[in-house]
């Protein structure tokens, strides 16, 4: 009986510790967890954006006041602002290309906020869409054949963002002609002028805001919005950018080719820069050689003798 009972004793002992040891470790990780969440919510922190006072497009108006526009522009608004690392990168290849679209834009006298365009349009990057739409501006072939531009498999100068951005001036000059507004110019850039006329025709309107269309379209001159709010105001959407975090545009000279039957490796070591760079400063070459049948001068750009040592990679 004696030997029954310090045995009970015994293990009721060992339960009670055991209880005590798994509180214990349970009310630690408790403490440890709620100590975690603190530390979480100083750092990770998501607001909601404001309404702002009044948005607008190339000086022309945005009903921000209309619910169904209000809903648009604050979905593209936080779309941008939280997807921190993309939009970080639009502002720095903005320092290093909005310069050269600014004054092509003023040359021709359109909106300066059209350089936004290129953004939500390619990201200022030389890309190509899944439908075949290429550089900056993302021009389709034939479009760009319409407008001018030269594209075969040696040349296309949808890559080269002088040409283009003309390209895409005329384009925007032509539809604000036939729409009498900029931000339905905008928004023909999108689905074409053809496609926004069908629109305007079957919905006996020329108001964009007033217009039911395609999402992609229903999107387009909100992401525009977006966009020029966020690089107009910054630091009120938390964006903190030094002047050496950004891209610089490259001081460069140009030269004129207009020889036939041109080796560009050979014609790359003659300009004292190697194929890479010749390539890097003029993507709208496609090709290891330019035949130029039909004679035509091409304007080779590359970086200024005292910028060439920039691109070295090896010490010396």
């Amino acid at each position: 009986m004696k030997k029954r009972l310090v045995l009970l004793f015994t293990l009721l002992t060992i339960a009670l510790v055991s209880f005590n040891f798994l509180s214990t470790e349970e009310n630690t990780e408790d403490i440890k967890d709620s100590i975690h969440q603190k530390e979480f919510n100083s750092y990770f922190r998501s607001y909601t954006i404001t309404t702002p006072d009044s948005i607008g497009f190339a000086e022309e108006y945005t009903p921000i006041y209309a619910a169904d526009i209000w809903e648009r522009y604050d979905k593209e608004i936080h779309k941008n602002v939280y997807w921190q690392s993309n939009t970080l990168f639009y502002f720095k290849r903005a320092n290093k290309y909005f310069p050269i679209i600014e004054s092509i834009l003023k040359k021709n006298n359109i909106p300066n906020d059209f350089k936004y365009l290129a953004i939500i349009e390619s990201g200022l990057e030389n890309v190509v869409s899944p439908a075949g739409a290429t550089g900056f501006w993302q021009f389709m072939k034939g479009t760009a054949k319409d407008r001018g531009m030269e594209v075969n498999s040696e040349v296309d100068e949808r890559y080269n963002l002088e040409i283009s951005t003309q390209a895409a001036c005329d384009y925007l000059q032509d539809a604000y002609d036939k729409f009498g507004s900029w931000t339905m110019a905008a928004a023909s850039y999108n689905v074409g002028m053809n496609g926004l006329q069908r629109r305007v025709t079957e919905q006996n309107s020329n108001n964009y805001y007033d217009l039911y269309l395609p999402m992609e379209t229903s999107r387009y001159v909100f992401r525009l919005l977006a966009i020029k709010e966020i690089f107009e105001n910054k630091s009120k959407y938390g964006f903190v950018l030094r002047d050496q975090d950004l891209y610089k545009k490259i001081k460069t000279e140009t030269i004129s080719l207009s020889e036939k039957d041109i080796d560009l490796f050979a014609y790359s070591d003659s300009l004292g820069i190697n194929y890479k760079i010749l390539k890097q400063f003029n993507p709208w070459i496609r090709d290891k050689k330019i035949t130029n049948k039909s004679k035509k001068t091409y304007t080779i750009i590359i970086p200024k003798k005292h910028e060439i040592n920039i691109f070295k990679t090896e010490e010396n």
